[in-house]
């Protein structure tokens, strides 16, 4: 059976909005409906994780030429560790090439709509987890 894996990074020099496993508990969420697709987390090489896991593909996004010359890079080394493994790109649609999960967060943080970008449960979500920084950002200084 086909299937594809929404693999997550476990990446330390990073500070998220959310820890991986809440960011996999979204993802989850959002995936129910679709038998063939899981989420799947790992640290150190994508295609250490792909051969770990049996698979033959990466698919990879791209929103905008800016993103092309790193994935491209990327992809290159990824075949020169493990020839088996091809990488297709997925162009993004007109109306989304220009959304990044920066854009998001910093959009929503000052209170724009940001319904469609992200679905509505991610959308809840992130405006809790932004509306509670707040809150502590708030009681942090305020207590002079």
């Amino acid at each position: 059976m086909d299937r594809l894996i929404v693999a997550i990074l476990k990446n330390e020099a990073k500070q998220p909005l959310f820890s991986v496993e809440e960011r996999a508990g979204m993802l989850e969420e959002v995936i129910k409906p679709f038998p063939n697709v899981e989420v799947g987390t790992f640290d150190g090489l994508l295609v250490d994780y792909a051969v770990q896991r049996h698979a033959n593909l990466i698919l990879r996004g791209i929103r905008a030429i800016s993103d092309y010359e790193f994935e491209l890079q990327t992809a290159l080394m990824n075949r020169r560790l493990q020839p088996g493994i091809e990488t297709a790109f997925l162009m993004a649609g007109e109306a989304y090439s220009f959304v990044s999960s920066r854009l998001v967060k910093e959009v929503a943080g000052l209170g724009g709509n940001i319904a469609g970008l992200v679905p509505p449960s991610v959308e809840e979500k992130l405006l809790r987890r932004l509306a509670a920084r707040r809150e502590e950002r708030g009681s942090v200084t305020g207590s002079g």
